[in-house]
């Protein structure tokens, strides 16, 4: 029997599933489980909402904590898409209403995630991203936060934020410069261009490519490997943190820099969005409908 066979669902929510070990070595969270109503697979509130309530909830103190006890967090997608980023019909009504409090609100809930997921929920825990479809924008920037990325082939990964006049605010510049270079960084984010997994590995920005349908035994290995060394793991956390840091108030001050951004943005860049969003929404319900 497979690990992905023993795990539990140990959680229900609305907009995502969880399944646990018993032992709570290991999570995988699937976002996106109402993604059969048409919902477009993007970051809601109420999906980031659960989300972090959940992982707030398996995050130990640092005296709840044991030598050599390392746990994993694997973040994968219910839809066919893994995510497709921020929630751009809501972007385009709070700047329409220039409402700053509400969209760094908002971006705020946006750094709290990914910073905890950049950090192990506080050391303890790696965490893998499972990319089985397209990450973009808040997507990808997701999946960068993690220690590790697994992709499938053939999936499409890229920033486009650029196409409306804005830049990905929540953490994809000092993510990607912890793996490409700062120049190859800011030529992706200002391209906008959509890359295949493939190239991305060849980059190194995707850590493990495998075949389509191999994502999730792919993870399973990667876990195995893993806890065979958990000593050794959970110290290069430590040192992640110290040689490579990416710090919560780094992340902030970024996002307020794509908060004012966005609050200049034209009636154009919002027209852009709202073409955006009914491309998304259409792309859902097709899903749905095959």
């Amino acid at each position: 029997m497979s690990n992905i066979e023993k795990l539990q669902r140990s959680s229900r929510f609305p907009t995502m599933r969880v399944e646990s070990e018993p032992s709570g070595a290991s999570h995988w969270l699937y976002m996106h489980a109402d993604a059969g109503t048409g919902i477009r697979p993007c970051f809601r509130t109420e999906l980031m909402d659960e989300m972090w309530r959940f992982l707030n909830s398996i995050t130990l103190t640092k005296n709840q904590r044991r030598p050599g006890v390392m746990r994993h967090v694997v973040l994968a997608s219910d839809a066919p898409a893994f995510n497709l980023g921020g929630d751009l019909e809501l972007f385009a009504r709070l700047i329409r209403d220039n409402n700053r409090e509400q969209l760094l609100g908002y971006a705020r809930k946006c750094i709290d995630g990914v910073h905890h997921f950049h950090t192990g929920l506080g050391g303890d825990v790696r965490t893998i991203a499972l990319v089985q479809g397209d990450a973009l924008g808040g997507g990808m920037e997701l999946a960068l936060s993690c220690h590790t990325i697994v992709a499938e082939q053939g999936v499409g990964m890229g920033l486009p934020e650029v196409l409306f006049g804005l830049f990905p605010g929540m953490g994809a510049y000092s993510f990607l410069c912890k793996r490409v270079s700062p120049q190859l960084a800011e030529k992706m984010i200002l391209s906008g261009e959509i890359y295949s997994s493939d190239e991305l590995h060849k980059m190194g920005v995707v850590d493990i490519l495998v075949p389509k349908g191999e994502g999730a035994s792919a993870v399973q290995d990667l876990i195995r490997n893993q806890q065979r060394s958990p000593h050794a793991h959970l110290a290069l956390n430590q040192c992640r943190a110290i040689a490579q840091p990416v710090g919560y108030d780094e992340l902030m001050g970024i996002t307020e820099v794509w908060v004012d951004t966005a609050l200049a943005l034209g009636d154009r860049s919002l027209k852009t969005m709202d073409r955006i969003v009914r491309a998304q929404e259409r792309r859902s319900g097709a899903e749905v409908a095959a």
